[in-house]
Protein backbone atom coordinates (compact mmCIF):
# COMPACT_ATOMS: atom_id res chain seq x y z
CA UNK A 1 0.00 0.00 0.00
CA UNK A 2 1.56 3.78 -0.70
CA UNK A 3 0.09 7.04 0.61
CA UNK A 4 0.65 10.05 -0.67
CA UNK A 5 0.49 13.09 1.36
CA UNK A 6 0.81 16.43 0.11
CA UNK A 7 0.97 19.54 2.52
CA UNK A 8 2.65 23.15 2.99
CA UNK A 9 -0.67 25.24 0.36
CA UNK A 10 -2.12 28.04 1.69
CA UNK A 11 -3.04 32.07 1.46
CA UNK A 12 -0.33 34.40 0.28
CA UNK A 13 -0.62 37.57 -1.32
CA UNK A 14 0.57 38.05 -5.00
CA UNK A 15 4.05 38.82 -5.28
CA UNK A 16 4.41 36.34 -2.08
CA UNK A 17 6.38 33.07 -1.96
CA UNK A 18 5.04 29.32 -1.40
CA UNK A 19 6.35 25.96 -1.04
CA UNK A 20 4.42 23.11 -1.08
CA UNK A 21 5.60 19.42 -0.30
CA UNK A 22 4.37 15.76 -0.97
CA UNK A 23 5.50 12.67 0.60
CA UNK A 24 5.43 8.82 -0.99
CA UNK A 25 5.51 6.31 1.12
CA UNK A 26 4.63 2.20 2.10
CA UNK A 27 5.60 -0.69 0.26
CA UNK A 28 7.43 0.82 -2.66
CA UNK A 29 11.14 1.57 -1.92
CA UNK A 30 11.43 4.62 -4.46
CA UNK A 31 9.89 6.17 -7.25
CA UNK A 32 10.18 6.73 -10.75
CA UNK A 33 9.01 10.84 -12.32
CA UNK A 34 7.00 12.68 -9.61
CA UNK A 35 6.00 15.83 -10.29
CA UNK A 36 2.66 18.75 -9.95
CA UNK A 37 -0.30 19.07 -11.58
CA UNK A 38 -3.18 21.93 -10.81
CA UNK A 39 -6.55 22.30 -11.37
CA UNK A 40 -8.12 26.24 -10.70
CA UNK A 41 -12.09 26.15 -10.52
CA UNK A 42 -13.89 25.98 -14.04
CA UNK A 43 -10.34 24.78 -15.72
CA UNK A 44 -8.36 21.54 -16.92
CA UNK A 45 -5.62 20.44 -14.78
CA UNK A 46 -2.61 21.64 -16.13
CA UNK A 47 1.01 19.79 -15.56
CA UNK A 48 2.95 22.22 -13.49
CA UNK A 49 6.15 20.54 -13.06
CA UNK A 50 8.07 16.94 -12.80
CA UNK A 51 10.92 15.49 -12.03
CA UNK A 52 12.82 12.27 -12.43
CA UNK A 53 14.59 10.28 -9.97
CA UNK A 54 17.71 11.07 -11.52
CA UNK A 55 17.59 14.86 -11.04
CA UNK A 56 15.94 16.06 -14.65
CA UNK A 57 12.92 18.61 -14.35
CA UNK A 58 10.77 19.97 -16.62
CA UNK A 59 8.39 23.07 -15.81
CA UNK A 60 5.04 24.18 -17.33
CA UNK A 61 5.90 27.61 -19.36
CA UNK A 62 3.43 29.74 -17.04
CA UNK A 63 5.85 29.28 -14.46
CA UNK A 64 8.92 29.16 -15.88
CA UNK A 65 11.11 31.15 -14.14
CA UNK A 66 9.08 31.91 -10.70
CA UNK A 67 8.87 28.02 -9.76
CA UNK A 68 11.15 25.08 -9.30
CA UNK A 69 11.04 21.78 -8.37
CA UNK A 70 13.12 19.55 -6.82
CA UNK A 71 13.25 15.89 -4.72
CA UNK A 72 14.54 13.94 -2.35
CA UNK A 73 15.29 10.27 -3.23
CA UNK A 74 15.96 9.32 0.37
CA UNK A 75 12.54 10.46 1.87
CA UNK A 76 10.58 10.08 -1.35
CA UNK A 77 9.57 13.94 -1.28
CA UNK A 78 9.31 15.79 -4.16
CA UNK A 79 9.10 19.79 -3.30
CA UNK A 80 7.48 22.69 -5.73
CA UNK A 81 9.12 25.99 -4.58
CA UNK A 82 6.73 28.66 -5.74
CA UNK A 83 7.52 32.54 -6.09
CA UNK A 84 6.26 35.69 -7.14
CA UNK A 85 2.97 34.24 -7.22
CA UNK A 86 -0.02 35.33 -9.09
CA UNK A 87 -3.93 35.09 -8.48
CA UNK A 88 -3.92 32.78 -11.75
CA UNK A 89 -1.90 30.76 -9.92
CA UNK A 90 -4.59 29.68 -7.57
CA UNK A 91 -5.73 26.44 -7.83
CA UNK A 92 -5.35 23.47 -6.69
CA UNK A 93 -2.14 21.11 -6.64
CA UNK A 94 -1.88 17.86 -7.01
CA UNK A 95 1.22 15.79 -6.54
CA UNK A 96 1.70 12.31 -8.08
CA UNK A 97 4.38 9.62 -8.13
CA UNK A 98 5.64 6.89 -10.58
CA UNK A 99 5.29 3.68 -8.80
CA UNK A 100 6.69 1.85 -11.91
CA UNK A 101 5.01 -1.36 -12.78
CA UNK A 102 2.47 -0.83 -9.99
CA UNK A 103 1.45 2.35 -11.55
CA UNK A 104 1.25 5.62 -11.02
CA UNK A 105 -0.30 7.36 -7.29
CA UNK A 106 -1.98 10.82 -6.40
CA UNK A 107 -1.64 12.79 -3.39
CA UNK A 108 -5.20 14.46 -2.49
CA UNK A 109 -4.16 17.82 -2.95
CA UNK A 110 -3.60 21.43 -1.52
CA UNK A 111 -4.93 24.65 -2.38
CA UNK A 112 -2.84 27.70 -3.02
CA UNK A 113 -4.99 30.82 -2.83
CA UNK A 114 -3.07 33.94 -3.47
CA UNK A 115 -4.81 37.19 -3.17
CA UNK A 116 -4.17 40.46 -4.99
Amino acid sequence: QVQVVASGGGLVQAGGSLRVSCVASGSIFSFGEMGWYRQAPGKQRELVANITSSGRTSVAASVKGRFSISRDNAVNTVYLEMKSLKPEDTAVYFCYADGGRYGYYWGQGTQVTVSS
